[in-house]
């Protein structure tokens, strides 16, 4: 099984997380950057989680 999906999946999360923190930093909402770095973090680790996935499963 291949490791893109998660990969694109993170890639997603990580770009949204970055954007959350940016309006929470804008706006002054502590709340909003939290959850965006929660969001940023998670998309990394998605993306790392691919990358295993592809390592994985090519043939050696």
């Amino acid at each position: 099984m291949s490791g893109t999906k998660d990969k694109v999946k993170g890639m997603a999360n990580e770009a949204a997380g970055k954007v959350k923190q940016g309006v929470g930093k804008a706006t002054d909402n502590t709340e909003m950057q939290a959850k965006g770095k929660a969001q940023e973090v998670k998309g990394e680790a998605q993306q790392v989680k691919g990358k295993v996935k592809d390592a994985v499963s090519k043939p050696k």
